[in-house]
């Protein structure tokens, strides 16, 4: 028996399913968002994120988007890098980039407007 529960992978399955599913529900109406739209210059870029919900969507995938590839690199190293202080440094990696992304992406949506 292990000591830490039979359950510990359950909430981090759950929460991979779930970004995966707010990541095709909005992807694709981004998409189509975009491409109906085509804006050919600045702009037209400005104009087409001024909108809060495109903007609040934006930042909803970047978060899916980073929660969902932390949890499957994290379970790649879990089951691939076996020297810890290695893994650790790659865990710290990650979460830096990931975080660094989130925050640019939301200075640069909220820069925009």
């Amino acid at each position: 028996m292990n000591a830490s529960g039979a359950h510990t992978g359950t909430g981090s399955w759950l929460i991979q399913r779930a970004t995966a599913g707010v990541l095709a529900l909005v992807l694709p109406g981004l998409l189509v968002y975009f491409l109906i739209a085509l804006p050919v210059d600045f702009a037209g870029w400005r104009v087409l994120f001024a909108p809060l919900w495109l903007r609040v969507s934006m930042l909803l995938a970047g978060l899916a988007l980073a929660l969902h590839a932390w949890i499957g690199m994290r379970d790649i190293f879990m089951d691939y890098v076996r020297p810890v202080g290695l893994r650790l440094a790659l865990y710290l990696a990650v979460i830096g980039t990931l975080a660094a992304t989130l925050v640019w992406l939301a200075a640069v949506l909220w820069g925009v407007a």
